[in-house]
């Protein structure tokens, strides 16, 4: 019975955790463009990049994570990503220039990097490797709830000409993340490699979990849409007219995702994941499209639910199956190459629709998105969907 139990304290914590300093992070992602642009006179194109080096950190301090996260143990890894995530918070009331903004964003996207990756690894290694989908589903939940929760905060705050309580909110947020580590109880493990693979120290395979890259790229495009919708929804909202319905798009989005989750969990481990991301990527390119077409505050809401309903499962449903192609001594890698992979996606989004804004204005450049999101489908064909399909004997959602 013990052996399949789900929800033990540690789960409990280390989402918990995951939920904390995944607010912090869309508390502030949702309006540093604004924040930049407004404090600073910068472009949407200079103001993308304020929001995108936050990645480009959590990116490099990924690749660390993932190698070291083993034998530095799971707990004081992650104490190392709460701590300078706690000081980076803090840093953020004596921003006085774009070049400390800069600095700030990408010491502070490093330790959300070695956090998540740490909360990942250790739920990963905890759940039940039968329920590993309905598992890694809840914890996935908890980032889903922040992404609601901050920037609906984060818009309400920004609306509000305040941006000082935001940081105060980051702050608060950090240090509680930190008070709970202690909590938890943790019994160092020591894994023995799969006798199949070749080890070959020094080379790529010390830093990066390649059975984890294909499904790992799919989610780069699906990333890259979303942070153009983050980064860019309460400058667009503005812009078209529907600020006061934009302020509860992530409340709708998350609503659907806490619906929908347990069923989603369920259905991959009693099918396949085939059957969930086809269906998921089309729902989710769908959403994109409508978002970039919304003329009324129903219109933009209806877009809330598409694409909390198909990111939500993509989002869940790809970082198991890193987890599921992996072997258990190299969940931290799997999860590191998953999360770095989706770390690109996040930091060039803003970058690329930055870029294209002054061509197409905000809508074309949604339009655009929601092609590239919707060209995942064969992506996710051609790099896994494929192989599962033939494992199977099915093919498509079947």
């Amino acid at each position: 019975m013990n052996k399949t139990k789900l929800w033990t304290k540690e789960f409990a914590i280390s989402t918990s955790i995951n939920f904390l300093v995944a607010l912090n992070f869309y508390l502030l992602m949702i309006i540093t463009s604004e924040f930049a642009m407004e404090e600073f006179g910068l472009s949407p194109s200079a103001a993308g990049f304020a929001a995108g080096i936050f990645i480009i950190g959590a990116l490099i301090s990924r690749v660390l994570a993932g190698k070291f996260i083993v034998p530095i143990r799971y707990k004081r890894m992650l104490y190392i990503g709460l701590v300078a995530g706690l000081a980076m918070s803090i840093a953020y009331f004596g921003i006085n220039s774009i070049m400390l903004l800069f600095i700030i964003r990408f010491f502070h996207g490093a330790a959300f990097g070695i956090s998540t990756t740490s909360t990942a690894t250790i739920v990963s290694d905890i759940i039940p490797w039968q329920r590993r989908g309905e598992g890694i589903g809840y914890y996935s939940l908890s980032q889903i709830m922040a992404t609601a929760i901050g920037p609906f905060l984060g818009i309400f705050l920004s609306q509000l000409g305040n941006y000082q309580v935001i940081f105060a909110a980051c702050t608060i947020a950090a240090a509680i993340a930190l008070f709970m580590v202690p909590m938890m109880s943790l019994s160092p493990k020591e894994f023995t490699a799969d006798p199949k693979e070749e080890r070959q120290p020094g080379g790529i395979r010390d830093f990066v979990e390649i059975k984890a890259v294909p499904i790992s790229m799919v989610c780069l495009l699906i990333y890259m849409s979303y942070s153009s919708l983050v980064s860019f929804l309460t400058v667009y909202a503005k812009e078209i007219n529907l600020a006061d319905p934009a302020r509860y798009f992530f409340l709708v989005y998350s609503v659907v995702i806490i619906i929908t989750r347990p069923v989603v969990g369920r259905l991959f481990d009693a099918r396949n994941e085939n059957a969930i991301m086809y269906p998921a990527i089309i729902i989710f390119a769908l959403g994109m499209l409508l978002f970039s077409q919304s003329y009324y505050g129903s219109m933009l809401l209806s877009a809330a639910v598409l694409v909390g309903l198909g990111f939500g499962a993509i989002a869940s449903s790809a970082q198991t199956i890193a987890v599921k192609v992996t072997s258990p001594d190299r969940l931290g890698l799997a999860n590191s190459t998953y999360y770095m992979f989706c770390d690109i996606g996040m930091g060039i989004g803003p970058l690329v629709a930055g870029l294209i804004i002054p061509y197409t204005a905000y809508r074309g450049m949604y339009t655009i998105v929601s092609a590239i999101a919707l060209s995942c489908c064969l992506l996710y064909y051609l790099l896994h969907g494929k192989k599962v399909a033939k494992e199977t004997g099915t093919y498509g959602i079947m």
